[in-house]
């Protein structure tokens, strides 16, 4: 992954459930993965991308997805996730994640998506409009 950010616009807080617990009594990897799923589509919402797949038929595609476990999270704890989009491409931008747990004061783990502008009725990858760039750059500069 590339140097982390320093600066997520948007945080989102999951209370850690009992039952994402696996055999070994710690927080299950793909827990991890339906974490940034949730600041994800957080942040999709945000930019208005949500929205413009109902009406325009395009919008975001999970192309890839890597996480680095730092730590075990365990029950009772409260994760923040937070979200940044590092990278706008030309039909696809990337973006990075921190899992902070509240119980250990401490990053637990990182993450980057490669996310494709697609376009589902034609069935293949849509260029990055200026309109969607402006919208991310709304949310990266307020801050949420």
């Amino acid at each position: 992954m590339a140097d982390a950010p320093t600066r997520y616009p948007v945080s989102v807080t999951i209370p850690v459930a009992w039952g994402e617990m696996d055999a070994f009594q710690h927080v299950n990897n793909a827990v991890y993965a339906r974490w940034l799923e949730t600041a994800r589509m957080v942040y999709f919402e945000r930019v208005g991308l949500i929205e413009r797949v109902r009406e325009e038929g395009v919008g975001p595609i999970l192309a890839r997805t890597v996480i680095d476990y730092r730590k075990q999270v365990s029950y009772p704890d409260t994760v923040r996730v937070e979200a940044t989009t590092s990278r706008i491409g030309s039909s696809s931008f990337t973006m990075s994640f921190r899992v902070w747990s509240e119980a250990q004061k401490a990053e637990v783990a990182t993450g980057e998506q490669v996310i494709v502008n697609y376009d589902y009725r034609a069935g293949r990858t849509a260029p990055i409009d200026e309109a969607l760039r402006q919208a991310i750059a709304r949310v990266e500069a307020a801050g949420g």
